[in-house]
């Protein structure tokens, strides 16, 4: 399963949850929601505007849980 690495990205830059609603544009309390929860399901708009607000692009927020698949040989 897919984890979102918001936080942990944002505390590696010094950002704050308020810090960073501020910076993204996006209501404390959903910061609050993907701050506490790495799972929770955020639309890829917010996505959008916490990359741009973290300087990443929208695919390091995101880490996929699931092991890759076995090369064929």
């Amino acid at each position: 399963m897919a984890r979102l690495r918001i936080r942990e990205i944002a505390e590696q830059k010094g950002m704050s949850m308020g810090l960073l609603s501020r910076k993204a544009n996006v209501t404390l309390g959903v910061v609050r929601k993907i701050w506490r929860n790495d799972q929770h399901d955020a639309s890829f708009n917010t996505l959008q505007k916490i990359a741009q607000a973290l300087g990443v692009p929208v695919s390091e927020l995101i880490e996929d849980g699931e092991a890759p698949p076995e090369a064929s040989q």
